[in-house]
């Protein structure tokens, strides 16, 4: 589940070094306002939005969850008029490059040999942390409130605590690098105001001398790479006969595609959003011989919940993976109807 936090790579986001540490994982940054004026949430939003179009930066960055599971990568970052470019080299696990030019995704696996063509969807990764583009109710759900200053990677930022109004969304600690409002640290907080994930930059350059010819280049080169395509097409939760009859606050559909999964059988995943925070709904036919278990599960900030979903001309297999606590994705499910 840490892949949805750590990068866009994994399909959409989400480091331990800078003013906390990696000893402070469950630990928080003193929550006192600090010195007039105080920016609204909306004012906050606009500022790491804008933060997004920065010309260049590289670092490294790392993921880590209250639960002790840790992933890094090494980002390049351009951005040239309307273009962005991004390299994202993972530096755990499997040996996996991804580069991105704006919403194109190519994913290198070198030891398969292979290079996966995707869309990404729009911001909701850091360090992008919002849905650019989308008119969301967001400043409706959240509350911001600065709380500090620190130092992430050497550079100065403010601290701002986003708290949500409500128990379907989680809240959100972020440090914002002073000058331009760049994301370079966040945390996910739950309704206690502990620490469930946290990701920041441990080095960090603006400005780098990154070359977005040269990551084109890369991203291009597929010479010895088995080539696979995404195979996902857009669709719309109507014309595949689901709707939700109890919408949960705040939360929006941003997109719905189907995905072959065999010749005869594919699944659907419908998309919500509060413009922080993801929640992804996967309705597959049931079928026995794969989906055996129902439950819920936890790793960092991301729970997911799985489920067979009862229908009179036959089951389907349910699950819902989201940044938000349990309670929601339940509402989710329950929440789903299917259309005659």
């Amino acid at each position: 589940m840490q892949q949805a936090a750590l990068a866009w790579c994994a399909g959409g986001l989400f480091t331990l070094a800078g003013a906390q540490g990696v000893a402070q994982v469950g630990g928080s940054a003193p929550d006192r306002p600090v010195g007039p004026p105080q920016r609204s949430v909306a004012e906050w939003l606009v500022r790491l939005q804008q933060a997004a179009q920065l010309p260049s930066y590289m670092g490294t960055f790392v993921v880590s969850s209250a639960s002790g599971a840790m992933s890094s990568s090494r980002i390049w970052h351009v951005c040239e008029g309307d273009v962005q470019m991004e390299r994202v080299e993972a530096l755990t696990g499997v040996p996996r490059s991804t580069f991105r030019r704006n919403e194109s995704v190519v994913t290198f696996l070198p030891e398969a040999r292979v290079a996966k063509l995707d869309q990404r969807e729009a911001g909701g990764v850091f360090p992008n942390l919002l849905s650019v583009g989308h008119d969301f109710p967001t400043a409706d759900f959240y509350a911001a409130r600065e709380v500090g200053h620190g130092r992430v990677a050497g550079f100065d930022a403010d601290i701002v605590v986003l708290t949500p109004r409500d128990a379907w969304r989680f809240g959100y600690r972020i440090w914002s690098e002073m000058r331009t409002g760049m994301v370079v640290k966040t945390q996910t907080l739950d309704s206690r105001g502990r620490v469930l994930e946290q990701a920041a930059f441990s080095e960090l350059q603006l400005n780098a001398p990154v070359q977005a010819d040269k990551l084109r280049q890369m991203m291009s080169d597929t010479e010895g790479y088995r080539v696979v395509k995404s195979e996902r097409v857009q669709t719309t939760a109507e014309a595949e006969g689901w709707r939700l009859k109890a919408p949960v606050p705040g939360f929006q559909s941003r997109n719905c595609y189907r995905r072959p999964l065999s010749k005869s059988t594919s699944v659907v995943q419908w998309i919500f959003t509060d413009g922080l925070a993801t929640v992804s709904l996967f309705m597959e036919p049931f079928d026995p011989q794969r989906h055996d278990r129902e439950g819920a599960s936890a790793m960092g900030a991301t729970h997911a919940l799985v489920r067979r979903w009862p229908d009179g001309a036959g089951p389907w297999w349910v699950s819902a993976v989201g940044e938000v606590p349990a309670a929601t994705l339940q509402a989710f499910v329950q929440g789903l109807e299917r259309r005659p």
